[in-house]
């Protein structure tokens, strides 16, 4: 960025040009092409042998400690990556440019994270988090003609604080244990339904079999007794003398030895004890 006497006469790229000496053009380098990041809850010390990065011991907890929506205490911590897109509104339309990018950064990251559950916050909720947080403070900064362009907006360590991290365990693990409660219900529920529904159309296909069986048997007696009373219409003796043998002959192979005794005649109890004693020999034998 190029200046004459103090002020701004145009924008030139990296390369060769020319202009005035002896402090009547003068030249500020902006980094418009380099991307720029602010870091909230912790600070990046440098980059240790093997690209391992070093970050402060020091704690932020007035930056990353934050209330959710449900009265939870959980620590954020979060980077806001940004590049200058207008130098003259970078240096020139405000003061304080980045401090102003921090102090909304923070305002809207807190006002998300307060109006969303703790348990979201940790687990499903980042992605959302950071899309919101990235277009509203790139909304707000656009309305204050800073000249700063939002690339990124990245969750880093979202955790409970020290102080309340055992109790969180524990609620973290009665949830868990509550899920696999509900999980294994869930299974009895889905094992249980379909054998109970089973067993209720065996037995209602069952009772459907019976009830036509019972009919069509009482059709098929129905149809024979009408039968049978068409039969004895015609001949009444021969047909009643024909369903007495039919049942007599039915009913004498299970009756067994029958004996008739005359009155006044010798009791044959003595013959059946010979027979009775001749079977048992037989037997025995």
């Amino acid at each position: 960025m190029v200046k004459r006497f103090g002020a701004v006469i145009g924008i030139t790229d990296p390369g060769l040009h020319f202009k005035i000496p002896f402090g009547i053009d003068q030249v500020q380098r902006v980094a418009t092409e380099r991307v720029l990041k602010q870091e909230f809850g912790f600070r990046t010390q440098g980059t240790r042998a093997g690209d391992s990065t070093n970050y402060s011991g020091q704690q932020f907890e007035d930056e990353s400690l934050m209330l959710t929506g449900d009265l939870n205490m959980i620590d954020v911590e979060w980077v806001v990556q940004y590049r200058i897109a207008d130098p003259i509104e970078f240096l020139y339309e405000m003061r304080e440019s980045t401090r102003t990018l921090r102090d909304i950064s923070e305002s809207v990251m807190r006002r998300i994270v307060g109006n969303m559950l703790g348990s979201e916050v940790l687990t499903v909720g980042r992605v959302e988090i950071q899309q919101k947080a990235g277009g509203e403070i790139q909304e707000i900064m656009d309305g204050y003609n800073a000249g700063i362009r939002i690339n990124t907006v990245e969750m880093q360590d979202v955790v409970p604080p020290p102080a309340v991290q055992p109790a969180f365990n524990e609620v973290n693990e009665a949830r868990q244990e509550r899920e696999r409660t509900i999980n294994e219900a869930q299974k009895r529920v889905n094992q249980e339904i379909p054998n109970a529904e089973g067993a209720a159309l065996r037995t209602v296909a069952e009772a459907e079999r019976y009830a036509t069986e019972r009919v069509n048997r009482a059709l098929g007696e129905s149809a024979r007794f009408s039968a049978v009373l068409a039969e004895y219409l015609q001949a009444p003796e021969v047909t009643r003398s024909r369903l007495y043998l039919e049942t007599i002959n039915e009913v004498l192979p299970n009756i067994g030895q029958v004996l008739v005794v005359q009155d006044g005649q010798m009791s044959p109890l003595p013959l059946l004890d010979v027979n009775r004693r001749a079977g048992n020999a037989g037997d025995d034998e």
